[in-house]
């Protein structure tokens, strides 16, 4: 019960910044333009500046981290793939199939798993969270993307996917980070107390742009959430599971808690993004992104207890 409680206190006051994001989305003076700003802020400064203070603190170790980044590879990799069987048994529409390839691959790893896994086991855990995340992008914008586009009607082009993915600022700061950090240098106090403020600003920021999203989003018909639904569970506990089932007999669980807990989390906002660009199931994907976040605030402390 106590570990129940806990894991509560730990993302319970992260929901309610998405909450009260939810509830400001109705204020009639809230437009769009709000989401594009707190977006880009958290794009380009935000989390960049938290990658780099977290990754310029890193022991770096090669075995380590290339088992973790291996590991957490295998599984975006299969979860990708699974879905040309899963879509072929229910037959789903190439548009739907296309836009599950997206939304199997990124989880929130960044705007929720960073402050989940922050608040959950503290800083010491930041530089594990940030590479994570840039594998998760790293395979967003490669495999993803070139999966939607060969079973698309958009001809494959390697270098857009390229420029995409070397443009990314999370993927930027990463290589940055990594620089540093391999290479032991120590950047001067007064750089590393600046970012540190824009650090210790992007979580709020992040959170309550996700309840904006969320709550300008329409409710439509019952029926229509009974597939997001079926989803949510299986992003949130099927995958995630059979992660964990996967890294049992190898890879004992205080090791891999940052990569199982990342790979629970609930779609994230930057698949819905490129559901949009490429013309899929948008409609699904926002539904997605709303539904498994509510119910990640369950599912992520039945994780937290278990990995606890």
């Amino acid at each position: 019960m106590n570990s129940i409680i806990s894991a509560f206190q730990s993302i319970g006051p992260l929901f309610l910044v998405i909450l009260v994001g939810m509830a400001v989305s109705r204020n009639k003076s809230v437009n769009d333009q709000w989401l594009e700003i707190l977006n880009n802020y958290a794009l380009w400064i935000g989390f960049p500046a938290l990658i780099l203070v977290a990754l310029s603190r890193l022991q770096w170790n090669w075995n380590v981290y290339g088992t973790m980044i291996g590991w957490n590879s295998g599984r975006i990799i299969l979860s990708m793939l699974l879905v040309f069987p899963f879509s072929a048994l229910l037959k789903l529409k190439n548009r739907t199939r296309r836009t599950l390839f997206l939304a199997v691959s990124y989880g929130n790893v960044a705007y929720l798993g960073i402050p989940v896994l922050r608040s959950s086991f503290g800083d010491d855990i930041l530089p594990e969270a940030t590479m994570i995340s840039a594998v998760y992008v790293f395979w967003l914008f490669t495999f993803g993307i070139f999966l939607v586009e060969y079973f698309g009607d958009h001809q494959v082009h390697l270098r857009s996917l390229l420029i995409r993915l070397f443009t990314n600022p999370l993927l930027i700061s990463v290589f940055i980070g990594l620089f540093i950090a391999v290479n032991h240098f120590h950047l001067p106090k007064i750089v590393m107390s600046g970012l540190d403020i824009f650090a210790n600003s992007v979580t709020a920021v992040v959170l309550f742009s996700l309840g904006l999203f969320m709550g300008k989003q329409s409710i439509g018909k019952l029926r229509d959430w009974l597939p997001v639904l079926a989803f949510s569970v299986v992003i949130l506990f099927v995958l995630p599971g059979l992660f964990s089932l996967i890294l049992w007999p190898f890879i004992h669980h205080s090791v891999s808690k940052a990569w199982i807990l990342e790979a629970a989390m609930p779609m994230g906002l930057t698949a819905y993004a490129l559901c949009l660009k490429y013309k899929l199931n948008t409609e699904f994907a926002s539904r997605a992104v709303v539904l498994s976040t509510l119910l990640a605030l369950l599912s992520l402390p039945f994780w937290l207890v278990f990995l606890k």
